[in-house]
């Protein structure tokens, strides 16, 4: 009986143990700029081959409800990190350039400090576009830019360190480019130095439709078409490095594609039956599939939470394509007549564009495999924000560590993952380029505003006497937001103005409460 007693003993105890000597590594790899409907397995109509990322669906589950916090790059990018939305820092619209200060702050909680705490080797590959403090050769810090276009960084001091980026915030390495191909400065970073110091210039490139750039610095050799290749070498030296290794691994991995500078490498050529930014999507896949393949030839693929996602929506879209104001430089129809040559719909059937108010704007590819927790083959209609990775991964690690600021917006999606619930988040906020809101609960969608607050015209729209002041949109019948109800349905326009503000008063979650 003392034996039977002792072994009951024993199993009670052994799931927590197994529990905390298996806690499993985390992959989160971020695209540029993919919409919705660029994977096949999101559009079947889709012009471009996604295999790998096909593959990832059917091993795991697909979100078609999950959004951006944002609908451009830097916020969205603070906002995974710090579960915290970007609009409650001072950069409150808009997006960094390539010399831009640190958004994080010093004492903010990340991703990678929360699982440092719990044991992690962490490592970011790729895009940061979170800010770096740079300083110019007078060894005065750089700020924020004004009101000029991107910096070139003809005045930066590169034999410098950087502080303020990824081994600042919980990184143990770092190996990427400091913001988007389309900003100078034109270099590889390794942890807090230029890996080759720019020596030479580039040139901006004057048909922007496809090589979107300004001048500025170059390292000798740097070649847009070797980024997307070379962060696919890095992160897979990281993965077969760590092998053997006891720890688990945190690998971060934002990518620079299919971003403007369109810049697809010369194997990729051809590869789709979209054109140029096609093939670069089809890259981006191909990079997928070699982290996969990684995985699975070091033996981790089992416990591994990989999780790709896209920054905000795509821009390769003709449906009420954007006109862009950047004093007439920038072509007016040639991106959307180039997309309408394929008949390949980045976003799909949703309303607008990458930085619009509207579901193009930041309705996005979402996609989890763990083969250890998560059921293959499943399909999720829970609405979800890239925001919750931090709340999510914080309950895989039984992290309970209170933080003032970072996690304030997240909700955790474990139970979705795992069966125990459909649902997670009771509401979520957008974000436009110019700083216009909406909120989304249930199916309705309300916008504090008119116009699409993006690149699609007209950007921002004066109500004129008697007309709606802002948007309300039933997604559950009117999927493309095609019709205004906000005047027929004033109680709910009015409660769901209050919850909102309610929310940018206090936080997400304590609003929920």
């Amino acid at each position: 009986m003392r034996f039977l007693f002792l072994l009951t003993l024993v199993a009670s105890f052994a799931p927590f143990s197994i529990a905390e000597e298996a806690k499993p590594h985390i992959v989160v790899i971020l695209a540029d700029d993919m919409g919705w409907g660029d994977p096949q397995c999101y559009q079947p109509d889709s012009k471009i081959p996604t295999p790998r990322l096909d593959q990832l669906a059917a091993e795991g589950m697909r979100f078609t409800d999950a959004h951006t916090p944002s609908s451009v790059c830097t916020p969205t990018r603070y906002t995974l990190l710090t579960g915290r939305y970007c609009w409650r820092t001072w950069l409150e619209k808009g997006v960094l350039d390539g010399f831009g200060p640190p958004l994080i702050g010093e004492n903010e909680d990340t991703l990678a400090t929360l699982l440092k705490r719990s044991g992690y080797r962490t490592a970011c590959v790729g895009k940061w576009h979170l800010g770096m403090q740079w300083h110019d050769k007078d060894g005065k810090p750089l700020g924020v830019r004004g009101p000029q276009r991107f910096r070139p960084g003809d005045n930066v001091d590169f034999e410098r360190d950087i502080t303020g980026g990824p081994n600042d915030v919980g990184f143990d390495s770092y190996f990427g480019i400091s913001a988007s191909l389309d900003m100078s400065p034109y270099l590889y970073l390794r942890d807090r130095r230029a890996e080759t110091l720019p020596t030479e210039w580039h040139e901006e490139v004057e048909d922007r439709t496809f090589l979107a750039g300004v001048s500025g610095v170059k390292s000798p050799g740097f070649d847009i078409r070797d980024v997307l290749p070379r962060f696919g070498d890095e992160a897979v030296e990281i993965i077969e490095s760590h092998q053997d290794r006891e720890e688990p691994l945190f690998l971060y991995l934002p990518l620079n594609s299919p971003h403007l500078p369109v810049s697809p490498s010369a194997s990729a050529k051809g590869k789709s039956q979209a054109g140029e930014y096609g093939d670069f999507t089809w890259e981006t896949d191909h990079v997928v599939g070699r982290v996969m393949d990684a995985l699975d030839a070091a033996g981790m693929a089992e416990n591994t939470l990989i999780l790709f996602t896209s920054d905000n929506g795509g821009l390769w879209h003709w449906w009420e394509f954007p006109a862009f104001d950047d004093g007439g430089k920038a072509p007016t129809t040639s991106r959307g007549d180039y997309v309408k040559q394929f008949g390949h719909q980045s976003n799909a059937d949703w309303r607008g564009t990458k930085a619009d108010i509207f579901e193009g704007g930041h309705r996005v590819p979402f996609i989890v495999r763990w083969p250890a927790k998560v059921k293959e083959g499943q399909v999720s209609d829970a609405l979800v924000e890239l925001t919750d990775l931090y709340a999510t991964v914080a309950e895989i690690v039984g992290d309970e560590t209170a933080h003032e600021t970072s996690g304030m917006d997240s909700f955790s999606f474990l139970p979705v993952l795992t069966g125990d619930a459909e649902k997670s988040r009771p509401f979520s906020v957008h974000h436009s380029l110019r700083g216009l809101f909406a909120l989304r609960k249930g199916h309705w969608k309300f916008i504090e505003g008119r116009g699409s607050g993006g690149f699609t015209r007209p950007n921002i729209l004066s109500a004129k006497p008697g007309e709606p002041e802002g948007q309300l949109y039933d997604l559950g019948s009117d999927f493309q937001e095609t019709t205004n109800r906000w005047t027929e349905e004033s109680e709910r326009v009015a409660s769901m103005g209050a919850l909102l503000e309610k929310i940018r008063a206090t936080s997400a979650t304590q609003a929920a409460n």
